[in-house]
């Protein structure tokens, strides 16, 4: 692209004709237990946040993060390695090591940050990096960085993933997915890529970001869900933005791992740390996670309850047993009407387009939370019944 304005409006004019231009969205007030958003005047009720347990609003979480201010400041001032590693920060670490069952975690300032990390520091030129199509974008990234040898295989196949495990046998190998795809809700096949992870002696990296405290007895994730340890998935990668309802990210995996990662990992290394009163409401989310089962248990209920009043109604729900539920509806236009029927109705669903997603899926992703109302999930079917009627007309 030519470094003009002109050649920026071009693509720009583009992107709205194809109805791919992306618009945020202000949020003046969220008020109760961020079910709600207040918008342009309007309170919709929210169904496109990745708060999945209720605890982004949670009274504790906040009295943790005053009361860390209070001591700690709004800052950590530096890096970890310098002066910006607190009591706090390694608080959280522990924690994190102990619900995900390995030896030590490391925190990131995001997600991004963590897999763009991690992949870069355990391959480089003439390793390979072997990756699910649907991954998210941070680990396609990190793939691009890392100067690795790329392979993508089919979504969700192990036997495609374990071809392409098998094209190279020199250097180090790589296998990463996500553990819940974060656009289809769906979860990858680990068992059986641990198996071939383990055949080729390669490392397999999951970031199970829309997993952990989501899925699993204890919340600790997909791998807890699926029955695997540290010992089948050696990196695991999480956000703290999401189910824990605060901001960052964090690996986990052996003590040697992590103290590899220290040195070499350039996006923990030369980056300011979390402020430590995050930190400290984190491991008020935390507790509050492992603690409160019935979060879970309240999650799955209404995740029930929307798919069977969904498939009642047919919509085109997609297969997923997450609070992820994706509508499938091709056209970025359509999805687009369809949202905004959704808003005309009191609803806040976020259209999905490419690239987000592939061309041709262009989605409503209706994300569920702890915190709905029975009443809220059944008004949303019948306003998203009201709105594919109306995308038909």
């Amino acid at each position: 692209m030519r470094p003009d304005a002109g050649a920026l409006r071009a693509e720009l004019g583009r992107l709205e004709a194809e109805g791919l231009h992306r618009r945020r969205r202000t949020v003046e007030v969220r008020p109760g237990p961020g079910t709600t958003a207040i918008i342009d005047g309007r309170c919709l009720v929210n169904f496109c946040s990745n708060d999945y347990l209720g605890l982004a609003q949670h009274p504790d979480v906040s009295a943790a993060l005053r009361s860390a201010s209070k001591r700690w400041g709004t800052g950590s001032g530096a890096s970890h390695l310098v002066s910006g590693h607190s009591r706090e920060h390694a608080r959280l670490e522990e924690a994190l090591a102990a619900w995900t069952g390995r030896e030590r975690a490391l925190l990131f300032s995001t997600g991004y940050m963590a897999n763009l990390g991690v992949v870069e520091a355990l391959v480089g030129r003439g390793d390979l990096l072997v990756e699910d199509r649907l991954d998210h974008a941070s680990l396609i990234d990190a793939a691009r960085l890392s100067g690795a040898r790329l392979r993508r295989y089919a979504h969700g196949d192990a036997t495609s993933a374990a071809t392409a495990l098998q094209s190279s046998s020199g250097g180090t190998a790589l296998l990463a997915t996500d553990g819940v795809f974060s656009m289809d809700g769906d979860l990858a096949p680990l068992p059986e890529l641990a198996v071939h992870a383990r055949a080729r002696g390669a490392w397999l990296l999951v970031d199970d970001a829309h997993g952990l405290g989501v899925l699993g007895s204890s919340g600790s994730g997909t791998l807890e869900h699926l029955g695997l340890d540290a010992h089948d998935v050696p990196v695991l990668i999480g956000t703290l933005g999401k189910a824990l309802g605060t901001f960052g990210a964090f690996v986990a995996g052996s003590a040697e791992l992590i103290e590899y990662l220290i040195q070499r990992a350039r996006t923990a290394v030369f980056t300011t740390a979390m402020p430590p009163a995050l930190a400290a409401a984190t491991c008020s989310a935390l507790e509050l996670a492992v603690r409160e089962h019935w979060r879970r248990e309240r999650l799955h209920s209404l995740i029930a309850r929307f798919r069977a009043a969904a498939h009642a109604e047919g919509l085109p729900l997609a297969a997923s047993e997450t609070p992820i539920q994706p509508l499938v509806l091709g056209s970025p236009e359509r999805a687009l009407a369809a949202s905004a029927a959704l808003e005309r109705a009191g609803f806040w669903v976020a259209a999905i387009r490419p690239p987000t997603v592939p061309r041709g899926s262009a989605r409503l992703r209706v994300t569920l939370s702890a915190a709905h109302e029975d009443a809220q999930v059944d008004a949303l079917v019948e306003a998203l019944k009201r709105a594919l009627r109306e995308g038909h007309s």
